[in-house]
C-alpha cells in the first residue's frame, strides 16, 4: 500500500490563499483563481493551505490539486495526475505521480476537460483515503 502525502496544517479556509490571489502585480494568478474556486466547493471535506508558496486543495490532510503562477504561464496541478483519465490530453509532466495543465493569457482552455480533471482528482484522493481506512 502506497503511503499518502499528508499536510496536517490544512484548514477549511486559509486566508493566506485569498491574499495570494489578490497580490498586486501578479496577474497570472487571476487565470487560475476560478479553477481553485472549483476545487474549494467540491465537498465539505475539502481543506486547503499554502504549500511551498502555492494554493493547495486537500481532502482532509491529503492533497489532490494545486495552482501556481509563473512569469509566462500558470498551472493547475494534480498530485496523482499520472493516474487520472485525460482523454483531451491536457496534462503535462513526466514524473511518477504529478501532472499539471499549463494556462496562458489569450489561449483557450478546454474548460469541460479541465473541470473533469479536477473532479477526477478529488474522487481519486477520496478513493485513496478510503483504501487506507
Amino acid at each position: 500500500m502506497e503511503k499518502l502525502l499528508l499536510f496536517p496544517s490544512a484548514v477549511r479556509r486559509d486566508p493566506g490563499i485569498d491574499a495570494w490571489f489578490s497580490a498586486p502585480d501578479r496577474e497570472l494568478r487571476r487565470i487560475v483563481q476560478p479553477w481553485f474556486e472549483r476545487m474549494r466547493v467540491l465537498g465539505p471535506d475539502v481543506t486547503e493551505l499554502l504549500q511551498d508558496g502555492h494554493p493547495t486543495a486537500c481532502v482532509g490532510e491529503a492533497p489532490f490539486a494545486y495552482v501556481d503562477a509563473f512569469s509566462a504561464h500558470a498551472n493547475v496541478g494534480f498530485f496523482y495526475g499520472a493516474m487520472l483519465e485525460d482523454p483531451a490530453g491536457l496534462l503535462d509532466g513526466a514524473g511518477k505521480r504529478m501532472r499539471h495543465v499549463k494556462l496562458r493569457w489569450g489561449q483557450a482552455v478546454n474548460e469541460g476537460a479541465l473541470g473533469a480533471l479536477i473532479e477526477g482528482a478529488y474522487q481519486d484522493i477520496r478513493s485513496r483515503l478510503s483504501a487506507v481506512d
